[in-house]
């Protein structure tokens, strides 16, 4: 399994530009969104989703998980946009997830799991994870699930997550759809993504 730090995750993801619309409300050529001014490409959006697909195609049950996952690109942007808001409001609350507790729950899901093989499969199957993007999607439920005891609830947590978003504003490529700031989430047939904290016996990788 290949591995990601927590700061090449957050390179990939973002990069600096200055605005969604060229002129009028064209959209920028290859931006699909922004997030407190920093840049989501298309590109990054779209490479996501291409290992997500060469992994299925991979997998025996490629076929019926292609066709589950229609909405993929609009599923990977939602993702994206939600692990740089909880990044930016873990900073504001001094809250931090280290290399070696992505690590730590990495060895304990490999475990659970009983192997690399069986965790990647039930990522891909479960959370539409392709191999590189586990540390990723561990980072954001430790990062989430950090924010909650911070908070001491998961709705004030929410309630954090909201401002936060406001504040930053969150400008998406109307290819896209909207975003909802109520759900966090972008609107119409976006996923749900806050849920309860991470126990021992849930999923071995997603929210």
């Amino acid at each position: 399994m290949h591995r990601r730090t927590a700061l090449s995750v957050s390179a990939v993801l973002l990069a600096a530009a200055p605005l969604l619309t060229a002129c009028g409300s064209e959209p920028r050529p290859g931006t699909a969104a922004l997030v407190g001014g920093e840049r989501i490409t298309t590109a990054a959006v779209q490479s996501q989703v291409k290992d997500v697909r060469a992994a299925q195609n991979r997998s025996p049950q490629g076929p019926a998980l292609i066709q589950a996952t229609a909405g993929l690109e609009r599923h990977k942007l939602e993702r994206m946009i939600q692990l740089a808001l909880l990044e930016r409001a873990a900073k504001d609350a001094g809250v931090e997830v280290s290399t070696k507790e992505i690590e730590d729950e990495r060895k304990a899901k490999l475990q659970q799991a009983g192997g690399a093989e069986q965790l990647e499969a039930a990522a891909l199957q479960q959370a539409v994870l392709a191999p590189d993007q586990i540390d990723a999607d561990t980072r954001f439920r430790l990062l989430r699930d950090k924010l909650y005891d911070h908070y001491g609830s998961q709705d004030k947590a929410v309630e954090a997550l909201r401002r936060t978003a406001e504040r930053l504003r969150i400008e998406l490529n109307p290819r896209y759809g909207s975003w909802d700031p109520q759900q966090i989430g972008l609107g119409d047939k976006g996923s749900p993504w806050i849920t309860q904290k991470t126990r021992a016996d849930q999923a071995p990788a997603g929210a």
